[in-house]
């Protein structure tokens, strides 16, 4: 209905006569029925309804209802981090048995979750570049595999994903393809446009903006066909809800019914009504602070890539990035305020120089309104071999710089004088 800054507003809560303007916390675990048939209703999937906050909540719901809106989506489902909205986008349709397919590059605990946990339920990945080639990709696929899952822009290496060229090599293969959005947020990409099929975030990161709440969402583009034969959990009855057929019942919000009526029924990972009203008011903001985020990061890229005491910069928003030609395509008002670089004396003038920033804070988030850093192969990607480090991307020199919405000559101001002590 409204252009997407203005969806960061309004989308999601219509208040009536005489409700309150700002969205209100409903912290209700539990809501009143008339009669036990009402009840009964809703718990049979007959019936729209809140029952139980962990299945739905009208605070979330709102929170939901914009968040898809700004993706472009048929519904969304928060979740209680961003970690536990990529566990379940995957086993939502895949089990023990099945394989994924994934990029090398991604997130550290989203490759461990894969690597690790998910292997350890009985479910195989293979791993590629995010910048191979299809032939490579298509390679990757097996008969049972059952989706592919990558990073519009990967976290920390800052590698451009084609998405189009992804999303084919999947529906060609009768897959759908999950896309993490989580650091070019809607404002910057949306990556349905472009084939994708499920979107994922973590929320504790640009969509809250103010590191005041840990959260995820998973969000159902509803194009995809879950009818092809591969995924029986639509199309065949779900004997815990008296023979339902989600496919036959939901249409195109099957998949995101099934996560929540299914998984988050099951598995609890639910996000809080508090948590939800905090992400709602760095959701209000968004496109403003994108725009600032942007800015900075790009002027910051600029003068490290002519400071001497840099080895090298990685930024998509540089015409000098190998992915510049990807990011003007995908992401043509910018991509975030993430940079990438190395400074010359590895690992060693690396930590100098974090340990010289005043303004800038040596934190494990990424991603809010503050300038913050990290030294990702020795914290976040620090379960990962050597090997595995060097696929995705990740040399031992590399700092992320998490640019903020502070002025640009504080932020450049802070990062020169921690050059100097280099």
């Amino acid at each position: 209905m409204y252009r997407i800054d203005t969806n960061c507003i309004h989308a999601g809560y219509e208040p009536g006569n005489g409700d309150p303007r700002v969205l209100p916390i409903v912290q209700s675990t539990t809501y009143t029925y008339d009669s036990s048939e009402a009840m009964g209703d809703l718990f049979d999937l007959k019936a729209n309804g809140f029952f139980y906050t962990r299945l739905g909540n009208p605070t979330l719901d709102a929170v939901e209802r914009k968040i898809a809106a700004l993706e472009g989506g048929v519904g969304a489902m928060l979740t209680s981090s961003g970690q536990a909205a990529s566990l379940l986008s995957m086993i939502n349709i895949c089990h023990a048995g099945d394989h994924v397919v994934a990029s090398s590059a991604i997130y550290g605990g989203t490759f461990n979750l894969i690597y690790k946990t998910m292997k350890e339920m009985g479910i195989d990945s293979t791993f590629v570049a995010p910048g191979c080639s299809e032939e490579e990709l298509a390679a990757a696929f097996q008969p049972n595999t059952k989706c592919v899952f990558t990073e519009t822009l990967t976290n920390p290496s800052l590698t451009v994903t084609d998405l189009e060229m992804f999303a084919r090599q999947a529906h060609e293969h009768g897959v759908p393809l999950i896309v993490d959005n989580t650091f070019p947020t809607p404002i910057n990409c949306r990556p349905f446009e472009f084939g994708a099929d499920i979107v994922t975030h973590s929320t504790t990161k640009y969509m809250d903006g103010h590191a005041v709440q840990v959260g995820g969402v998973i969000v159902d583009s509803g194009n995809f066909d879950w009818t092809n034969g591969k995924f029986p959990m639509f199309t065949e009855p779900d004997e815990s809800y008296h023979g339902i057929v989600y496919a036959q019942q939901f249409g195109k919000a099957a998949y995101i019914t099934k996560a929540r009526t299914h998984l988050m029924r099951d598995l609890g990972t639910q996000a809080s009504p508090q948590n939800a009203f905090l992400l709602n008011l760095g959701l209000e903001t968004l496109a403003l602070r994108m725009e600032r985020h942007c800015a900075n990061a790009l002027a910051v890229a600029e003068y490290l890539e002519k400071n001497e005491k840099v080895a090298w910069v990685n930024y998509p928003g540089l015409p000098s990035s190998p992915y510049y030609a990807l990011a003007q395509k995908y992401m043509p008002n910018g991509t975030c305020g993430v940079v990438s670089f190395g400074i010359k004396g590895g690992r060693e003038a690396a930590t100098r120089f974090m340990d010289s920033l005043k303004m800038a804070s040596i934190v494990t988030h990424v991603a809010d309104l503050r300038t913050c850093v990290l030294h990702p192969a020795s914290t976040t990607h620090r379960q990962l071999t050597d090997e595995q480090l060097k696929e995705a991307g990740i040399g031992g020199d590399l700092i992320r710089f998490s640019v903020g919405i502070e002025n640009i000559q504080d932020i450049l101001e802070d990062i020169q004088q921690a050059l100097t002590n280099v």
